[in-house]
């Protein structure tokens, strides 16, 4: 249920979808959705999580495959991660991390971009060794906005990212915080 409501968010978008429309492409009976899902928010939210699953697995198995120089080669593969989803996995273009439908998709008491990088942020303390601060979640936080915002931009100028804006996100992303977090960044 949850790969046919990806697949019509991708055709249809969010307001043209449905219970009974998510149903008939699964090819299972209505009472089969309302069993597991009240309403296509429900369905959304389920696909919304699945997806931030999948986008930090990914962060996560990078970070244990590939070796970084530092936190900024990180980010790099953060952003890369992004984009490769957006392109790929059905229904992440068009939901995000739950945007288009909610901004409180994932946690009913923070926003969508600050549970991510409340996740992010984990990684990076666990890879890097930063040191924990607020000081670094405020920065984390700035840099999930700043990069959401232009990553979108990308998605907006070319349905397959505008690679000038995707490198554009990266250096705004690291600029931003190498400065907050004092470290040394990478020439450019």
């Amino acid at each position: 249920m949850l790969d046919a409501c990806a697949e019509l968010l991708d055709e249809t978008g969010y307001e043209a979808l449905s219970t009974t429309r998510i149903a008939e492409r699964a090819d299972v009976a209505i009472g089969s959705v309302y069993q597991f899902f009240p309403d296509k928010r429900a369905i959304t939210q389920e696909l919304t999580r699945r997806n931030v699953e999948q986008f930090v697995s990914r962060v996560g198995r990078r970070f244990l495959e590939e070796d970084y120089r530092g936190w900024w080669e990180a980010v790099d593969a953060i952003i890369d991660e992004y984009v490769d989803m957006h392109r790929t996995v059905p229904g992440f273009r068009s939901l995000h991390f739950g945007d288009v439908v909610d901004l409180n998709l994932l946690d009913s008491d923070s926003d969508n971009n600050t549970v991510i990088a409340g996740r992010l942020r984990g990684l990076l303390l666990a890879e890097f060794g930063l040191a924990d601060s607020h000081e670094l979640d405020v920065a984390v936080l700035v840099a999930v906005e700043a990069g959401d915002a232009v990553l979108k931009l990308a998605f907006r100028r070319d349905q397959n990212g505008s690679q000038e804006i995707i490198e554009a996100a990266k250096h705004l992303v690291r600029g931003f915080l190498s400065r907050q977090l004092k470290s040394w960044s990478p020439r450019d």
